[in-house]
């Protein structure tokens, strides 16, 4: 049964995000070093919370995986990607880890 993995990056009170970085190099340190796991990754960025509602997260990457056995193998190998956050935000992020229903 597929697990997805939802790494959440709230907007506060003096927090920034650095989507360059991001983008270019911290989602590939996800590719190199969990990669070999994943089904799948989607990353959103947030523009809205809704109608003339400022979003709520900065962005939400979503990781899929066959399994919960693919999913702990990646978060094995995970230290350099979790080390690597404080280069693009300081955001502490929140994570869901789901089973994929749909």
């Amino acid at each position: 049964m597929a697990v997805s993995l939802q790494v959440i990056y709230p907007i506060g009170d003096d927090t920034h995000f650095d989507y360059d970085y991001y983008a270019d190099t911290h989602m590939k340190l996800v590719g190199e070093h969990m990669g070999p796991h994943l089904q799948s990754t989607l990353v959103t960025k947030g523009l809205a919370g809704g109608p003339d509602t400022p979003p709520g997260s900065y962005a939400i990457a979503t990781m899929v995986f066959a399994d919960q056995d693919a999913m702990n193998a990646a978060m094995g190998n995970s230290a350099p990607v979790l080390a690597d956050i404080p280069n693009f935000t300081n955001v502490r992020p929140a994570m869901l880890i789901g089973e994929v229903i749909g």
